[in-house]
């Protein structure tokens, strides 16, 4: 989900930046380490950047000054974890504002918080806890994409309603925003979901060898 640009008060765009602003210095960080012990990854990692940018310019009008759309952020979660997925999403999220007008760049650390962080960390978590459980790959996998598209727009919700709450409170604005997004967005992540699944089976059956390594013993 993104917030268009300037639709957030100074206070708000300020603090999602500098919120974000840690995540995307350890993905720096976490990526050029993957790079330097790992290269083969670089192709992996190029098409789980790619795959974001695809997904997340689908965009479909939602609440004024916001927008509904697939975030692609649950392969990159899975493969190479969180930190790893806030920079690809930071990257993905400046092209898009610059080239598309898709989002904004004063709102770029509320979409990176909301998309690229608190998405991939619910993904990763859950993926590694429904293994853990002995849960199939296919199973992990949708489960982990769809609920962290879902948690990015509860996040994208609450965001919009600190800024700009209602009559009755944040809360009542964040039902509001929750609501209209939940109409687009329930089926956008269902459809996200078998979109990585149909991608992980093809990486298991093109490239066994990278995917037993990037997720250990495939059942």
């Amino acid at each position: 989900m993104h917030i268009a640009e300037g639709f957030l008060p100074p206070f708000w765009a300020i603090f999602w930046w500098l919120t974000s602003l840690p995540f995307i210095i350890y993905g720096v960080w976490k990526t050029g380490k993957i790079f330097k012990k790992h290269p083969e990854y670089k192709l992996t990692l190029a098409v789980s950047g790619a795959f974001i940018f695809v997904l997340s310019s689908l965009k479909l009008p939602s609440v004024t000054g916001s927008s509904s759309h697939p975030t692609g952020t649950g392969l990159a979660a899975v493969l190479f974890g969180p930190g790893v997925t806030a920079l690809l999403s930071f990257i993905v999220l400046i092209f898009q504002a610059l080239l598309l007008a898709h989002g904004g760049i004063t709102t770029l650390g509320a979409d990176v918080f909301s998309m690229g962080i608190v998405g991939p960390f619910t993904a990763y978590l859950l993926f590694r806890a429904l293994r853990a459980l002995k849960a199939s790959l296919n199973i992990s996998v949708f489960i982990a994409a769809v609920i962290s598209d879902w948690i990015t727009y509860v996040v994208t919700s609450l965001q919009l309603a600190l800024a700009y709450p209602a009559a009755n409170g944040i809360l009542g604005s964040f039902t509001i925003f929750l609501g209209v997004f939940a109409i687009a967005q329930i089926p956008l992540a269902v459809a996200e979901g078998i979109l990585i699944v149909i991608f992980f089976d093809y990486l298991k059956k093109s490239r066994p060898k990278l995917a037993a390594k990037l997720l250990g013993k495939l059942k």
